[in-house]
């Protein structure tokens, strides 16, 4: 077990809120599973309810404790009282040393924030809640049909006389994947007889697949009475049969109907079971769905058809078996959460799009096939899994690597989505002559701060209030990254007032530019050099700490730079194609840069947000937000600024009137938000709404007049 312990300044940026509690922390994990990740934050909020209590193997390693606000009676060799009300000291628990540091990096300034885990964790079944009715579904989406296609093969295998055993083995098939819950399908032969025993009403078994699943529901572990979904190794099961003679070794591939069987029956099966993964695959909750085809394709449709045996799990003779397949349930609602390789399965299934978009947008520049607005969209949507990657890719080396080189990457990585629709935005328009690419890079610049000023943390408010009534944060310390973030965008917007009084606004340009990255540096010194010990890991004695991460540093460090690049062929492939909407929309280029090209880059980093509200932590979904508000300010305008001084595209930091005032006013809202320490749905509400009243004066507001 991994303790990381650390105090929380009021000075810091981006502070620990001492009220947050992470409601894994009352998680019953049942023994055959690995240690989840545990967060304590902070006294548990009294309006969460009573927790569940953990068994005694359980609580050895699971429960945690709270470590209250520093006394102010403490003695301190700073020697000011004032330093005790805003410090608070905290304890991460994880798993293993790894997820210590990325629970770690997500406190840090500079840092994004991550939610999913990097290194592998076991799968469990949860949502049982919706068993039958997923079931139900099951029979109607995919059941059916591919029973039919079985009782039609099997009267084919009859007919050829040498392949009647496999049409057996179609008809208990047929009858099997009709309802296959509650049935074991295992491999006759290896099966040794025990005594009679009963099976209790509880009755698990453990999955020889262990693909990964992010940040469990805790809700529902204490009265979790199914299995996981399938499994493939020798278990103890109850069959209903009498104690069975000793089975010869089968030589089934020796004979006639096994060729009569792979010639006509199993390619039909084949192609029906392949078609089930597929439909399965992309649901998403019936990933237990594509398990049973895959399973049943490659392996039990391959097996001598003899050796194949179904049976109901009731009581009677206990034996073990090698079970093929064994499936509950066919739907679970927390498989959104399911990952492959640390990689969550919805960007896994978003990944063909971006090899779409690449050969749609190459290979037809004259829109013979495609439109230019088709590819537009595809190469917007394809800029969510990429940065998904990019993000994931961030926080796997900064979990495996020092502070400072979990700075670097985020300060460089953390922003390359934007920089590379930024930057070929303003290359389309130097090269198209027209200042109209310049202001749709403005308004996406100005549309990412009011997003994650606004939007995020009013959408992290509503969701985790609705949940969880009120939240509470340190008002302090969040005071202080409103200030910050008060002072960037202050910077940002002082040439914009400096133009309109004086005219001349190169000098002060250039000084900003400066400036800006300065003060993020020392943001970073102050939190990973000369104050890094409050980020103090401590590592427990007599705990194995070993863990498998999914992705290595170089492999992490391969993905960022395959990933940058593809996100700088999308960007190219959206900026070639955007003018057709920017020329012949009614809609103002304004509203189109502010939420389309500004707000889809960040609909990862709006996720985590919503996940830590969902598990009480809101104080890091505020600073999601603000994190990336930061950086916008601090680097990425900044870097435009050095790219126009090295490479003239024209950009000039004077933003107009609208992206002023709406940006000044949206950060004195999110500062009057903050004051009190605690937040609700109420107040997600009015940010939200707020939001939405700027985009509705940016959809109504005149094109820039360059467009």
């Amino acid at each position: 077990m991994y303790h990381v312990c650390f105090k929380n300044l009021s000075s810091i940026i981006f502070p620990y809120s001492e009220n947050n509690v992470d409601p894994e922390q009352h998680h019953h994990v049942p023994q055959q599973q690995s240690q989840t990740d545990w967060l304590s934050v902070g006294p548990q909020h009294p309006e969460l309810g009573a927790a569940g209590t953990p068994s005694p193997e359980a609580s050895a390693h699971h429960f945690c404790h709270y470590t209250p606000k520093c006394a102010r009676s403490t003695p301190s060799r700073y020697g000011e009282e004032g330093w005790h009300e805003g410090t608070s000291k905290a304890t991460i628990r994880a798993e293993n040393e790894v997820e210590a540091h990325r629970e770690a990096n997500n406190y840090k300034f500079g840092f994004r924030k991550w939610k999913g885990n990097v290194t592998e964790r076991p799968i469990e079944d949860r949502s049982e809640v919706i068993k039958d009715f997923g079931n139900i579904v099951y029979v109607c989406l995919f059941g059916w049909w591919i029973s039919l296609i079985y009782f039609l093969i099997c009267p084919v295998m009859f007919l050829t006389i040498f392949g009647a055993p496999y049409g057996k083995l179609c008809f208990k098939m047929a009858l099997y994947f009709i309802w296959p819950f509650g049935k074991s399908l295992e491999k006759a032969g290896d099966c040794v007889v025990k005594r009679s025993i009963v099976r209790p009403p509880k009755f698990e078994v453990i999955p020889e697949e262990r693909d990964t699943e992010d940040n469990k529901d805790p809700d529902r572990d204490r009265d979790k009475d199914s299995a996981p979904l399938l499994v493939s190794s020798p278990i103890p099961v109850e069959i209903t049969v009498p104690e069975p003679p000793a089975r010869k070794t089968s030589n089934h591939w020796c004979h006639i109907s096994t060729y009569v069987w792979l010639l006509l029956g199993y390619p039909v099966l084949a192609v029906v079971h392949s078609l089930a993964c597929v439909l399965s695959w992309l649901l998403v909750f019936t990933i237990p769905v594509f398990k049973m085809n895959a399973r049943t394709m490659t392996i039990v449709l391959l097996m001598a058809p003899e050796d194949v045996q179904i049976h109901k799990l009731e009581k009677t003779l206990g034996c073990e078996t090698r079970v093929i397949l064994c499936c509950y349930q066919a739907f679970n609602v927390y498989y959104y959460k399911y990952t492959v390789q640390g990689i969550n399965i919805f960007a896994l299934n978003l990944l063909p799009l971006v090899v779409i978009t690449l050969i749609i947008g190459y290979t037809d520049r004259e829109h013979n096939y495609f439109s230019a607005e088709t590819k537009f969209a595809t190469a917007i949507a394809s800029i969510i899994p990429l940065s998904y990657y990019i993000g994931m890719g961030i926080a796997s080396i900064s979990a495996q690597s020092n502070f400072a080189v979990g700075a670097v990457v985020n300060a460089t990585f953390g922003s390359i989505t934007e920089m590379t629709f930024y930057i070929t935005a303003l290359l389309q328009g130097h090269r198209a002559a027209t200042k109209c690419y310049e202001e749709i890079v403005k308004a996406a610049l100005t549309g990412t701060l009011l997003g994650c000023i606004l939007f995020i943390p009013g959408i992290c408010m509503i969701i985790g209030g609705i949940k969880h009534r009120e939240q509470r944060f340190n008002s302090r310390s969040a005071g202080v990254s409103s200030a910050l973030l008060f002072i960037s965008i202050g910077g940002v917007f002082a040439p914009t007032l400096f133009s309109k009084i004086f005219g001349n606004l190169v000098p002060l340009v250039y000084t900003i530019s400066v400036l800006l990255p300065t003060a993020y540096l020392i943001g970073l010194i102050f939190t990973l050099k000369t104050h890094s010990h409050i980020y103090d890991i401590h590592i427990s004695d007599g705990q194995d700490g070993h863990a498998h991460v999914h992705w290595s540093r170089w492999r992490a460090l391969a993905v960022l730079i395959v990933a940058t690049v593809l996100m700088a062929c999308c960007a190219d492939i959206s900026t070639e194609n955007i003018e057709p909407i920017l020329t012949h929309s009614s809609i103002s280029q304004y509203f189109i840069g502010v939420t389309v090209l500004a707000m889809v880059p960040e609909l990862p980093e709006i996720v985590n947000g919503i996940q830590f509200a969902l598990q009480n932590n809101i104080s890091l979904s505020l600073e999601v937000g603000s994190c990336i508000a930061v950086q916008v300010c601090m680097i990425q305008i900044p870097l435009l600024i050095l790219f126009n001084a090295f490479y003239d595209v024209g950009f000039v930091l004077v933003f107009s009137d609208i992206h002023l005032w709406a940006s000044i006013f949206s950060v004195i809202l999110v500062n009057y938000i903050f004051m009190d320490g605690k937040c609700d749905y109420f107040q997600g509400t009015a940010l939200v709404v707020v939001y939405l009243i700027l985009l509705a004066l940016y959809f109504f507001a005149p094109s820039p007049r360059s467009c």
